[in-house]
């Protein structure tokens, strides 16, 4: 064999090797795409996953050594955080005010009405993982609820107040929909 084509025959070898030994990871993303759709960011969600389970373990493991774990939540608790979860994720996924904290991780689509724009999550991996949790309100619901629980452990009368607050603000943006709904059907 020649040095080109020793060189040539490497370079393609490598080239084989290089498809065949892919991590993991992308083989999984790989396969669950199939062949027409582009592969999901598995190492980014896996990364994400790690992030989210250490956190909520995290919190219970200090809660409990802290003698703050409650053998259950409240009712009215539960109500006013998941009313709050709801409004922030709304307001973390949506809103044009917080288009700075999604900017790194999506690509505006245009508005979407009420104060509200559609983004598109960019990059890849962990920057398209992260842009797909900060552009879906359902996805980031289990972070905000977190956060929200850790501050009802340790710090629950301001985490009440701040609830409370946010909950006023899904009450009044129900509202607002309610009187534009019936603006519309009156006319």
């Amino acid at each position: 064999m020649t040095s080109t084509s020793k060189r040539n025959h490497g370079t393609t070898s490598r080239a084989k090797d290089a498809t065949r030994d892919l991590r993991p990871l992308d083989q999984l993303a790989e396969r669950y795409a199939g062949p027409a759709a582009e592969p999901p960011p598995i190492r980014g969600y896996t990364a994400m996953l790690g992030v989210f389970v250490a956190a909520f373990t995290g919190v219970a493991l200090v809660a409990r050594r802290a003698g703050l774990l409650p053998r259950r939540i409240s009712l009215s608790d539960t109500m006013l955080l998941g009313v709050a979860t709801h409004t922030l994720a709304r307001i973390m996924t949506r809103e044009r005010v917080t288009i700075p904290l999604r900017a790194p991780f999506t690509r505006l689509q245009g508005a979407d009405g009420a104060g509200e724009v559609n983004e598109e999550p960019r990059g890849e991996e962990l920057q398209r993982a992260v842009g797909s949790l900060v552009t879906c309100q359902y996805c980031v619901g289990p972070w905000i609820a977190t956060t929200l629980t850790a501050g009802l452990l340790f710090a629950p009368r301001v985490t009440r107040l701040a609830s409370g607050m946010f909950a006023m603000v899904a009450i009044s943006d129900f509202l607002h929909q309610a009187y534009a709904g019936a603006r519309e059907w009156s006319r």
